[in-house]
């Protein structure tokens, strides 16, 4: 079962000035998110990736198109009590406490007293702020905020966990905390979907990744299926004993040599060269250290997915 569904979602805004056309941010986008899983939305910024959830969770309306989370049209109410949602820049009361903060949500969700309290407990203890539970969210780091606020997208215990950039300006040690948030949300059966532009926390914990840009989907599927589709391998190969750089036969193959003593690296543009080069080393003596295949990147995808207009605008990879 999918539990969220987007199916030729358009969203316009008025340009604001006559006779000028409306700005299209979402054009036709179309994905699906399956239960249990953690989906990975990624995009450059400004390529309708928050427009997309601002839809997803109601609070502004598509021009065209139509989107269900589980299983039911977007803005039906029983459902919105299964999903958790934390914003890109949220807003936080900055003297209550962690413990205030949680509580309140708690009371806005409907949770009983006794059963809150037990939650609150719980969830400071899964984000690491227990012991911060009596300080007040203006004395918090914005890693702490971060982690504070997924609690509160937790409180309820949501089926469907929605996330805008949730490890955008932290630090590697915030980023780590907040992937193990996210991957234990999935083994509790969870299904969280997150926006996001830092390339390596898509790669490390999605089970699947959608690309968009200029508010189209330009790829969509396993990380592992997207790198390798249409992408080719590159080999490395170490090896001592021959002076590879000044060897002709195995500088037409390479599109890298390098030297170092020696021994030499050489880099195959092409998996398909790799016995050639191997010959070519075992025919002037060289002795083989090692052969090390090199996969395609989804950073080599979503670059090739912007076009050459949009690389000169690098993805940030904090």
């Amino acid at each position: 079962m999918d539990t969220i569904r987007v199916e030729g979602l358009t969203k316009q805004f008025p340009s604001g000035w006559p006779g000028r056309p409306p700005t299209t941010v979402l054009d036709g986008l179309s994905l699906s998110v399956r239960q249990g899983e953690i989906y990975g939305f990624l995009g450059p910024n400004g390529s309708g990736k928050t427009t997309t959830i601002k839809v997803l969770i109601g609070l502004i309306r598509a021009t065209s198109g139509t989107a269900e989370l589980l299983g039911k049209p977007v803005g039906d109410v029983p459902t919105r009590r299964r999903i958790g949602f934390l914003p890109e820049s949220p807003y936080f009361y900055d003297y209550l406490t962690a413990e205030e903060f949680l509580t309140f949500y708690g009371h806005l969700a409907g949770m009983d007293r006794a059963g809150l309290a037990r939650r609150v407990s719980q969830l400071l203890e899964v984000v690491g702020l227990v012991e911060a539970r009596t300080r007040q969210l203006r004395k918090f780091s914005k890693g702490m905020l971060q982690r504070v606020g997924l609690a509160q997208a937790l409180i309820h215990d949501p089926d469907l966990v929605i996330l805008d950039e949730p490890m955008s300006g932290l630090d590697p040690i915030g980023r780590k905390q907040v992937r193990d948030l996210i991957l234990g949300l999935r083994d509790q059966g969870k299904t969280v979907f997150f926006s996001t532009h830092i390339i390596p926390d898509v790669e490390m914990i999605c089970d699947r990744v959608g690309v968009i840009v200029k508010g189209k989907l330009l790829a969509t599927g396993r990380v592992d299926e997207l790198v390798n589709q249409g992408h080719t391998q590159s080999v490395e190969i170490t090896c001592q004993g021959i002076a590879a750089e000044r060897i002709p036969a195995i500088q037409a193959l390479a599109s890298r040599v390098v030297q170092r003593g020696s021994h030499s690296l050489i880099v195959l543009p092409r998996p398909d060269s790799l016995e050639q080069a191997l010959a070519e080393i075992r025919k002037q003596g060289g002795t083989l250290i090692s052969v090390t295949p090199h996969k395609g990147s989804l950073e080599e995808l979503f670059f090739t997915s912007q076009g050459p207009a949009e690389q000169a605008r690098p993805v940030a990879r904090s």
